[in-house]
């Protein structure tokens, strides 16, 4: 993560100070800080940047819409929520709008620091909190106590191993756990998932989650 170009986008000042010195002692150099979104954007007009730290409520122009706003306007900047909300409409809206990784600010620095490396690798990052509280509530949601159970829409050529599968993992279910659900293999869970990506449209997990859960499943 040498030389990494990072803003930081909240506005508590202790935070702040606090994460420019871990991330600089770590070879990261912040581009900049903003205490909201307008200054965040007024940021990246002068600087190039590769990662945004950014948090969601904020006086002015909050998280939620910061991050649509970067990603339309600077689609390579890769961005990383921490925050303290976790709740279904934060967590959906901020996924939806394209933010690569989400996490609590009680989450620690190593944390951090390994969510920085897996998203500058390509990976989405979401805090376990965070996809537990989702499964919640798929499971509030559906009502459904049978991986069976599905009225979600699907596409249409899904097969119905594939909606069984859907539907557990919009209940949180780890590719383990699926496994043992429907008395299959690990290998044969992660070929379903990838024909489900393939059908969808929609290559990560987590944001599959959220799109179910705006279907219905």
């Amino acid at each position: 993560m040498e030389n990494l170009r990072v803003l930081l986008v909240d506005d508590e000042p202790l935070l702040l100070e606090s994460l420019e010195i871990i991330l600089t002692f770590h070879g990261m150099k912040i581009t900049g800080t903003a205490p909201d979104g307008n200054a965040a954007l007024a940021v990246l007009e002068k600087a190039d940047c590769d990662l945004a730290l950014v948090d969601l409520n904020m006086k002015g122009m909050g998280g939620i819409e910061l991050i649509s706003r970067i990603k339309e306007e600077y689609p390579d900047i890769k961005i990383l929520v921490l925050t303290t909300f976790y709740d279904d409409k934060n967590i959906t809206r901020a996924i939806a709008g394209g933010a690569d990784g989400y996490l609590l600010k009680d989450s620690g620095k190593d944390a951090i620091l390994g969510a920085i490396r897996q998203i500058m690798g390509g990976h989405n990052v979401i805090d376990s909190r965070v996809m537990q509280r989702l499964a919640a509530l798929m499971g509030a949601k559906s009502g459904k106590d049978s991986p069976d159970a599905n009225d979600g829409k699907l596409p249409a050529d899904m097969t119905r191993r594939e909606k069984e599968i859907c539907t557990l993992l919009a209940r949180g279910f780890t590719n383990k756990q699926i496994s043992e659900t429907l008395f299959i293999s690990e290998g044969t869970v992660k070929n379903y998932i990838s024909s489900i990506y393939d059908k969808t449209g929609i290559h990560d997990r987590a944001k599959l989650v959220v799109a179910m859960k705006d279907d219905g499943l």
